[in-house]
C-alpha cells in the first residue's frame, strides 16, 4: 500500500521570515536558499503577502515585484508560488477599493504568483467574494480560508466545529470559486481534537476531491499534535518551515514533522531528512550575520490565555519592556479575554490581533473601557464586516460615542469604494505631483505604503530623522527565570546601560 502524498508548503521565506525576523532580511541573502530548496525537491513556497510586501519597500529598499520575479527564477518554472492575502485588504494594512483589489490580483498574477491564500479575520464571507473573483479572473489559484483559534480557557463563543461548518456552508452558498481550502490558525492555539473534527467535517462537506490544508504555528507548543490529528483526519496539505526560521512563533520544522510521522503512511512531499538537513545548514549559513531573537524561537504556553500570533506576542512583550512597563504585562494578558469576548470573537490574526492587544493595553493603562482604540472600535461597530457573534451592546454604544461613528451592517467594500483616497485616480494624482513615473506598480506601492512610499519611489531616505541604533547584539539581553520564596520571576540581564526589570509571571494565568 502506497503512502498518502501530503503537499508541504515551505513557509520559510514569508511566514517564517516574518515570525522570526520580522521581515528584516535582505532577499539577496535568501534567494540562494530558495534555489537550494528547489534543488532538493521542494516545489511549493509561500513567497509573499501582507507585511512582507511593504517591508521590502520600507525596511529593505527593495522592489517587491522584482523580488517576486527573482524568487521565481530561483524556485523554478514549475514551483507553486503562494501569497497570503487579507480578503479586501489584500496585502495592504487597511481595506481596499474594488479597483485596488483588482490591481492587486492583476499585478500578483503578472509577477509569477500561482496561488493566493485568501482569508478574513472576522470570517465574514462577504470579504472573500470580490477578492476571490478577481484572483480567479487573473488566472491564479484561489485558496479560500477559514481562520481558527482556541479561546482562553473557560471562554465560549464561536470557534468550534459547528461554527467552522457554518462558514464552509456560507462559502459554498456564496458561489465563491475556489481551488482549495485552508484552515489557518495564526496563534497556534487550536487543540488537536478540534482540528481532527474540523478536518473530518470539511471532508464530508467538500468531498474527496477537494484539497484541504491546515496552517498553524508552534507558538503554544501543540502544532505537531495538531498536524498529526489533521493527517489522521485526511488533510491533503500542511505548512512547514526550515530552521532557523522554524519553530517558536513560526511553523513547525520540516525535520521535526518527518520524525513525528516516521513509520506512518504519509509521504511528506518526498522530503528526505538528510537533504532537508543540508538545506537547513545552508540557510543557517546564509543568515549567520542576523541575530535571531530568543523570544521568537520559544514555545510559550501562555499564548492560550491571549491567543495571538506568536511573533506579535513577543513583539508586544519587548515593546512594553522597552517602555519600562513590563510590570503591567500580566494584567494586559488578563484583559485580553474580556476584549475578545465582548468584541464578538473575531479570530486573533492580523489585523484583529493587533486591535485586541491595543485595547487590552489601553484598558490596563487608562482604566477598563475608558478609551476605545480606533481599530477595535471600528471592528465592533461593523466597519470591517460582521463579527462571528454580535458584540456586547454596551461596548458597541461606547465605541459609537468615543469614535463618533454609528454602528453599521453595510458591506465594508462600499465604504472603501466611496473613499477617494482608495481610488487609482487619487494615487495617480499624488505620483504626478511628486514627479514619479506612473505605472500599475508605482500606484499599488503608493496605495499600500502611503506617505513613506513616496520617499521609497523617489529613492530618498524613508526615515531621515531616525538616528542609527547601537548594534543589535548589545540591545538583546539574556533572559532567566528565577524563583524567590516560591514565586517565579522573569529576569533579564542586560548591558549596564540598560534598565533591568523583573516581573512575576504567575498571577496572569491563575
Amino acid at each position: 500500500m502506497s503512502k498518502k502524498y501530503i503537499d508541504v508548503m515551505d513557509t520559510t521565506f514569508r511566514d517564517g521570515l516574518e515570525s522570526i525576523l520580522n521581515n528584516h532580511v535582505s532577499m539577496e541573502d535568501l534567494l540562494p536558499a530558495v534555489a537550494f530548496a528547489s534543488d532538493i525537491g521542494i516545489n511549493h513556497f509561500e513567497f509573499g503577502g501582507y507585511g512582507n510586501f511593504s517591508s521590502l519597500c520600507l525596511n529593505l529598499h527593495q522592489d517587491p515585484f522584482e523580488m517576486m520575479l527573482r524568487f521565481r527564477e530561483a524556485a523554478g518554472p514549475e514551483a507553486n508560488l503562494q501569497v497570503l492575502a487579507h480578503g479586501i485588504n489584500t496585502v495592504m494594512h487597511e481595506s481596499a477599493s474594488r479597483e485596488l483589489i483588482n490591481l492587486f490580483a492583476k499585478l500578483f498574477a503578472k509577477y509569477e504568483t500561482t496561488t493566493v491564500r485568501n482569508y478574513d479575520a472576522l470570517n465574514d464571507i462577504r470579504n472573500l467574494e470580490f477578492s476571490g473573483s478577481v484572483i480567479k479572473h487573473h488566472g491564479m489559484l484561489h485558496e479560500v480560508t477559514v481562520t481558527l483559534m482556541d479561546l482562553p480557557p473557560g471562554a465560549v463563543g464561536a470557534h468550534d466545529v459547528e461554527f467552522y461548518k457554518k462558514k464552509i456552508i456560507e462559502i459554498l452558498e456564496s458561489g465563491i470559486e475556489f481551488d482549495s481550502i485552508a484552515f489557518k490558525d495564526a496563534s497556534g492555539t487550536s487543540n488537536p481534537a478540534k482540528i481532527y473534527e474540523t478536518i473530518k467535517m470539511a471532508r464530508e462537506l467538500l468531498g474527496e476531491d477537494m484539497h484541504i490544508r491546515l496552517h498553524t504555528h508552534e507558538s503554544a507548543g501543540v502544532s505537531i499534535a495538531a498536524y498529526l490529528a489533521a493527517l489522521e483526519a485526511g488533510v491533503d496539505g500542511i505548512d512547514l518551515a526550515a530552521s532557523p526560521l522554524s519553530g517558536g512563533a513560526s511553523q513547525p520544522d520540516m525535520l521535526t514533522l518527518l520524525l513525528a510521522t516516521k513509520g506512518m503512511d504519509y509521504n511528506l512531499n518526498d522530503l528526505e531528512p538528510h537533504k532537508v538537513l543540508k538545506y537547513e545548514e545552508f540557510l543557517k549559513e546564509q543568515l549567520k550575520d542576523y541575530l535571531i531573537p530568543t523570544e521568537a524561537k520559544e514555545v510559550n504556553p501562555f499564548i492560550q490565555y491571549a491567543p495571538m500570533p506568536g511573533n506579535e506576542f513577543n513583539t508586544h512583550l519587548r515593546m512594553i519592556q522597552k517602555n519600562g512597563n513590563l510590570k503591567i504585562f500580566d494584567n494586559v494578558i488578563k484583559s485580553m479575554r474580556e476584549v475578545i469576548e465582548r468584541g464578538g470573537f473575531g479570530t486573533s490574526v492580523a489585523p484583529l490581533s493587533q486591535y485586541y492587544w491595543e485595547q487590552a493595553l489601553t484598558n490596563v493603562q487608562c482604566g477598563p473601557w475608558q478609551q476605545i482604540v480606533p481599530g477595535y472600535g471600528k471592528m465592533v461597530l461593523g466597519y470591517f464586516g460582521r463579527t462571528p457573534i454580535v458584540p456586547d451592546p454596551e461596548i458597541v454604544t461606547l465605541a459609537s460615542q468615543k469614535l463618533n461613528l454609528e454602528p453599521t451592517v453595510k458591506d465594508p467594500l462600499k465604504f472603501a469604494d466611496a473613499d477617494e483616497k482608495k481610488s487609482i485616480n487619487y494615487w495617480k494624482s499624488i505620483l504626478e505631483k511628486e514627479a514619479i513615473e506612473i505605472s500599475d506598480e508605482s500606484i499599488f506601492i503608493a496605495a499600500t505604503c502611503k506617505k513613506e512610499a513616496i520617499a521609497y519611489l523617489k529613492g530618498e531616505p524613508i526615515h531621515p530623522e531616525k538616528k542609527s541604533e547601537e548594534p543589535i547584539e548589545k540591545r538583546v539581553p539574556e533572559r532567566y527565570t528565577v524563583t524567590v520564596n516560591g514565586e517565579k520571576y522573569s529576569v533579564e540581564v542586560a548591558p549596564e546601560d540598560n534598565i533591568i526589570e523583573s516581573v512575576s509571571i504567575n498571577d496572569a494565568y491563575k
